[in-house]
């Protein structure tokens, strides 16, 4: 075994305490995310979605946020994939980023829907042209029989769609609704700063938790 045990970094940047947080857990994720994109952060939107099965079978992947606001935070994807297929059964998710640079994670459990087909189309059109293609040339976490296969796919598709390309059906959004939000915060000694908001009737109450 390859031995990693001295790997480690001490947090120093900055600190975070009740005090200087927002009350709305959307709006102080939105003056975080502000500091993230000022500090040039590559692929800032990149994050971790974690889902489960109808038998509590955990999954994750890294996806992209496209949008949030006082309702949820929205990605999309193939309505076929597994993370469709756990959400199907289990309507339920974990976000996580992580802006090293800033030594700041955020954790965001809650409840997920998908979004209109109106506003999922609307995001569609505005992808590149390539990336609208590769929806429906790529039948996502299916098995295929190699890379050939969808490459050959993506040529048809080309020929196919010379000019307006319709979204797919099986092509959309999802919102993560927030039933709790955690911003962390490093901290020398591995004494972390943990601000955890959670909704309870509506309304968030603000806890510290320990590291």
């Amino acid at each position: 075994m390859i031995d990693i045990s001295a790997i480690r970094k001490d947090y120093r940047f900055k600190e975070l305490n009740e005090a200087e947080v927002n009350s709305d857990p959307i709006i102080q994720f939105r003056s975080w995310w502000s500091d993230a994109m000022e500090s040039k952060i590559e692929e800032v939107n990149a994050m971790t979605l974690a889902t489960a099965d109808e038998n509590g079978k955990p999954s994750s992947r890294i996806v992209l946020l496209k949008g949030f606001d006082e309702k949820g935070f929205v990605f999309f994807t193939n309505y076929k994939s597994r993370k469709a297929a756990d959400l199907e059964t289990n309507p339920q998710a974990s976000l996580v980023f992580f802006w090293k640079e800033l030594e700041r994670q955020v954790r965001i459990d809650g409840v997920v829907e998908k979004i209109s087909e109106k506003e999922s189309d609307t995001y569609f059109q505005s992808r590149p042209q390539g990336s609208r293609i590769g929806a429906w040339a790529s039948p996502q976490s299916q098995e295929i029989t190699s890379r050939l296969e969808i490459e050959k796919r993506m040529e048809e598709l080309q020929k196919k769609y010379t000019g307006y390309i319709p979204c797919p059906p099986h092509w959309g959004g999802y919102i993560v609704k927030p039933l709790q939000i955690e911003f962390w915060q490093g901290r020398p000694n591995r004494l972390h700063d943990r601000i955890c908001f959670t909704l309870t009737k509506k309304n968030w109450v603000i806890t510290r938790l320990a590291p």
